[in-house]
């Protein structure tokens, strides 16, 4: 077999983008507890200390959602305050958003599309990285450790934004991290040197658990490693840069190997085409992968304005070749209604939009009703 080179990334909760997404889905999961059917297309953007959010929330009480206090609180969880800035008490929050109940009849009208989108989702027969491909598996489970040195090591005097990036060989169904680099926002007085070891020295512990949950991945670490290599990165987070709702999708999605459809899924209920649609995608291809019936899966959905349904398009094996849609368009409920009354209020969105939709086996949509041939051959 052919050595194949895989590259993905990954970025902490405070990266402006991912500030970004965060605050959306904190409006999103807001409105879904105070009603079910609530209407949510929020877009986010940031910059220094000021916060610009647009869009329409439609549902009970919306004009009683305290939109600053839950900027502040995703700022504050994500680790700003203190030395890293902004504070988050002061941000200025700037509104533009159309506020109140949802029309007559609305709700009921929730269930037909309001908007058209083409989704994709993805699988992979690796039960270890919850069918996802290693590379972005990897990335995110570096990159969620890398972050809570932040706070298990206040001595290296870390900051909220970070990004990982690595580079994963493929030879014989066997993986190995080949290259591996972080950027972690750091005090200019703080010792890099210090970070450096203790960087190695995490890397060198996590490849040794991760390969003891995932057989095929090797333990060493790479050669090639890489730690703030653009140099000292006091200045980051949304002092550093400015940044959008929904700009991360790959990284939210399953990494550059797999294209990708659809829109933004942060800051849209869970009856918009987008985030529904891609749900479901995932959910068809994962189950093809788990029960035997593909070792690879690529689906496209497809909505029209007006569908209350997705329309599977087509379905792709390991190989790129066509697979038969019309097993799993009977045994999936793909509607609007579906996923909506499914999946509103069921997950902590803020959760999600930090670390991905597909990354957690325990997020509702990634749960499905059988498991995979290879813990059916043990039982």
């Amino acid at each position: 077999m052919t050595k194949k080179l895989h590259c993905a990334e990954f970025v902490f909760p405070g990266h402006p983008d991912k500030l970004s997404d965060a605050i959306a889905d904190a409006l999103v999961q807001e409105a879904g507890q105070r009603e079910k059917r609530a209407l949510v297309g929020v877009e986010v953007a940031v910059h220094r200390n000021t916060v610009f959010v647009t869009g329409r929330i439609g549902c009970e009480g919306a004009e009683d959602i305290d939109v600053a206090g839950l900027v502040r609180h995703v700022y504050l969880t994500a680790g700003y305050g203190g030395p890293w800035v902004p504070e988050p008490d002061n941000i200025e929050v700037h509104c533009d958003l159309c506020l109140g109940p949802l029309e007559e009849g609305e709700a009921e009208f929730r269930a037909l599309a309001d908007d058209q989108s083409i989704c994709t989702g993805y699988a992979t027969a690796v039960p270890e990285t919850n069918f996802l491909p290693v590379e972005h598996w990897l990335a995110n489970r570096l990159g969620r450790r890398l972050g809570e040195l932040r706070v298990d090591e206040p001595g290296l005097q870390l900051g909220p934004d970070g990004k990982v990036i690595v580079m994963v060989s493929e030879d014989d169904e066997s993986y190995r991290l080949d290259e591996f680099s972080c950027s972690l926002q750091q005090m200019a007085e703080a010792s890099d040197i210090a970070l450096h070891r203790k960087v190695r020295e995490l890397l060198q512990k996590e490849l040794g658990r991760l390969a003891g949950e995932f057989s095929r991945l090797s333990p060493q670490i790479p050669e090639r490693l890489s730690v703030n290599g653009a140099g000292t990165f006091e200045v980051g987070g949304p002092e550093g840069d400015n940044g959008l709702a929904g700009k991360k999708l790959v990284v939210d999605a399953y990494g550059p190997r797999v294209p990708i459809g659809g829109g933004a899924l942060s800051g849209k209920d869970f009856f918009k085409v987008d985030r529904a649609g891609a749900i479901h995608a995932r959910r068809i291809a994962k189950a093809m992968v788990m029960t035997g019936a593909a070792n690879e899966a690529l689906v496209r959905l497809a909505w029209f304005p007006g569908d209350t349904s997705a329309r599977i398009i087509s379905i792709e094996g390991s190989r790129g070749e066509t697979l038969d849609i019309r097993p799993w368009q009977a045994l999936f409920d793909l509607s609007l209604e579906a996923s909506g009354e499914a999946w509103t209020g069921a997950a902590d969105l803020l959760r999600v939009a930090r670390f991905g939709h597909f990354t957690e086996e325990n997020f509702p949509w990634e749960k499905l009703r059988f498991a995979p041939l290879t813990q059916q051959a043990a039982a």
